[in-house]
Parts: C-alpha cells; structure tokens; sequence
C-alpha cells in the first residue's frame, strides 16, 4: 500500500490558490497569484529541494495542466517530476505527450492506486482532488506551509466533505520569514472529551 501526502501552500485563512504565479489560476477574479513568492528564503528553499526527490505524483486536471506546461521543459533543473509517475485525476482529459501520465477517472480508480505497490505518492496543489481524497480516507499525511497572510478569498484546501480525523505533528520548521511547514501524519478517529473533568 502506498503513502498519500498532500503538499499544501496555505494561506492562514487556508487559501490555496495560484500560489506561485499571478497567472497560475486567475479563475473566479482571484487577485492575489504568486503570494508565496515573497516568503522564499534560504530555509524555505532546502525544504522544497527535499520535497522534490523522487516520487509518483497524483494531480487534479486543473494542476496537471499547469505542470504539463511548465515541468517539461525545466527538466534540468527538477528531473524528478519529469521522471515520476504522474497520476492524473480526470473525467476530461485522457491522453498527454508527458512522458509517466496515466489518467484516473473514479474514486475506485484511487482506491486502487493506493492499494498497489509502488513508491509513495505527492499530491501537489488540486483544490478539488484534496477534498475527495479527504472524503474517503485516502490521505496518509499532510505537509503544510501555513503563510503568515490572509487572502479572504480564492480555493480552499479543506471544505465540508473530509471525514472527521486526528492527525499527529511529526515535524516542523518555521522559516525566517515566518512560513510555518508542518508534517501531520493521520492517526485515526477524533477523540473528544470534557475540559476540566
């Protein structure tokens, strides 16, 4: 069985969207694209460069498409996107020239893929992958960048639909420019109890 790990650049207000650039994901007027860039520092960048070894990656359309675009033709700099499987989540596409795309079209298609044997599995960016995955237990841990601003609007990484869990920190580092990267591992069902008793 393989490990799922979400990688979430977030806003404090959990804002997820087109963090890298102003034209990344413009969709629904969203005004503030690329926020993450002012935080990148020394720290921030041997985090990411740790993140990038090899693994298999699944992706919604919408972040697939962003990556098609761009990974290709900067292999040089990150051969191990290029190299890994990428698994792509998608009722509309179904073919790429990307070499290691392989198209998923059901939840049982995911259930599937987490059940194989392979290497572990990065889930970048998808705003609307992350909440299904979440809906049906399919995420082993999470890898937060909680960024010290609030955006108001624009894609949320959790909504409604993700089952109610407990997660474990199992490492942090906070960056000079006071991005907060966490590790939560899933442990199992919410406890609950009464304070002071």
């Amino acid at each position: 069985m393989r490990k799922i790990t979400v990688l979430s650049m977030i806003s404090l207000d959990g804002v997820m969207q087109s963090p890298g650039a102003p034209k990344e994901d413009p969709s629904g007027n969203f005004k503030y694209g690329g926020w993450v860039e002012p935080y990148g520092d020394e720290v921030y960048g041997k985090v990411v460069q740790q993140e990038m070894q090899p693994h298999d990656y699944l992706l919604g359309r919408k972040t697939f498409k962003i990556w098609e675009a761009y990974w290709p033709l900067h292999e040089a700099q990150w051969p191990a996107i290029n190299a890994g499987t990428k698994y792509v989540f998608s009722k509309t596409v179904k073919k790429s020239n990307w070499q290691h795309t392989v198209f998923l079209k059901s939840v049982a298609d995911l259930k599937k893929l987490k059940a194989s044997v392979g290497a572990n599995i990065q889930v970048w960016g998808s705003s609307e992958l992350v909440p299904l995955l979440l809906k049906h237990n399919l995420v082993d841990e999470l890898r937060l960048k909680i960024h010290p601003l609030l955006l108001g609007k624009g894609k949320r990484l959790f909504d409604n639909r993700a089952i109610p869990l407990s997660f474990k920190l199992t490492d942090q580092v906070i960056t000079p420019g006071g991005v907060i990267i966490a590790t939560y591992r899933r442990t199992g069902k919410v406890r609950t109890g009464t304070v002071g008793e």
